[in-house]
């Protein structure tokens, strides 16, 4: 099975164009796609000329660019500059020209180390924020892991009013997780009903999810009735109620979006940057792109318009999923960035910082 699962582009290349390209016009090709991962600048024939390893002019490149532009998979961006790769080209080198190489023993064990680090002093979710941080700090864009959220044992239940009609719960997991949820307080609740709520709660969790420490309660609804009042029983029951909808119940933790900033070269790579910080913080959109990569087994790549969220900002995501124990797919690893991402070099650290999690999971759960 191939490393990178294939995402279908918008628009087709045309496909006598690429089977009709040649070992020159695709070692021309790839030079002009490596220059652009490197430096982000578009490359003229004469540079061509001197690092293509074989020996043409620089007439014969520019009839070979001309060919390469014609069949989409290069442009430029100004008159009479180089040429760059289009979002196609990409996709088109991508698919069927990139080499994909293996993480070496150092990268592999420095992973592991802090990952496993940050597992065991707080919690799996630290671990994944660590795994964000990494792939942030090796791409130099912006790390990001989809999980989704685990209902796990509470370790305590409070009610704190805020203001006359509402009051926060806070709930403290076991893992040392918390959440806090906003509720409405009933009209006329007597003042010492919250902590009479949050000490009711609190008798019966034992360590119960919140689902079963609802069914709980519901089950001995006739003996809940006798200890408590009408109105602080409504309050127990709206705190129970609260629960996250399904898009957040699908946890986002991104780290490293200041890297975005740090190879800025014009004034329209600055608005192509905030116009992905835009996009970042739309979070369930960026959930609904990484939920698509749960979809295979490999490494998914996105390149710009493929997808409406990059369509604006022309930027791309490397993605991998990771497991549970029973090999069920609950996350997503994945950098976010320039079109001009390394993906050579990303798409392997991506895949096994993925392994990493799945490994993590299936020892801490």
């Amino acid at each position: 099975m191939s490393l990178v699962e294939t995402v279908q582009p918008i628009v087709q290349p045309q496909p006598q164009a690429l089977s009709a390209l040649n070992e020159r016009a695709r070692e021309i090709f790839r030079q002009i796609v490596e220059s652009y991962v490197t430096t982000g600048e578009p490359v003229g024939s004469r540079n061509l000329a001197r690092i293509l390893p074989m020996s043409l002019s620089p007439a014969s490149i520019r009839n070979v660019m001309a060919d390469l532009e014609h069949s989409g998979l290069i442009f430029a961006p100004h008159t009479s500059a180089g040429r760059l790769p289009t979002e196609l080209g990409l996709r088109f080198f991508v698919d069927a020209m990139m080499e994909i190489g293996d993480v070496d023993l150092a990268e592999k064990a420095r992973i592991e180390a802090q990952m496993q680090a940050a597992a065991s002093r707080h919690t799996f979710d630290s671990a994944l924020a660590e795994a964000s941080s990494l792939l942030s700090g090796i791409s130099r864009g912006a790390g990001v892991v989809l999980t989704t959220k685990v209902d796990a044992g509470l370790k305590h239940v409070e009610f704190v009013r805020l203001d006359a009609d509402r009051a926060l719960v806070v709930l403290v997991s076991i893992d040392g997780t918390v959440e806090n949820r906003l509720v409405d307080l009933p009209p006329g609740l007597p003042a010492g009903a919250l902590q009479e709520a949050s000490n009711f709660l609190n008798a019966r969790l034992r360590g119960r999810t919140l689902d079963a420490l609802r069914a709980d309660i519901e089950a001995g609804r006739t003996a809940m009735k006798r200890e408590l009042d009408a109105l602080t029983e409504r309050l127990v029951d709206a705190g129970l109620a609260t629960t996250v909808g399904p898009s957040e119940a699908r946890q986002l933790i991104v780290r490293g979006q200041a890297n975005l900033l740090d190879d800025l070269r014009a004034a329209e790579d600055l608005e192509r940057i905030r116009l992905l910080f835009n996009d970042l913080e739309t979070q369930k959109d960026v959930i609904e792109l990484l939920a698509r990569a749960e979809q295979g087994d490999g490494v998914r790549i996105f390149i710009g318009s493929e997808n409406k969220l990059f369509s604006l900002s022309g930027s791309s995501m490397i993605a991998a999923p990771f497991r549970d124990g029973a090999q069920k797919i609950v996350g997503v690893v994945g950098v976010i960035g320039p079109t001009r991402l390394n993906y050579s070099r990303i798409v392997p650290m991506v895949d096994y910082t993925a392994r990493v999690v799945s490994g993590l999971l299936d020892r801490s759960r």
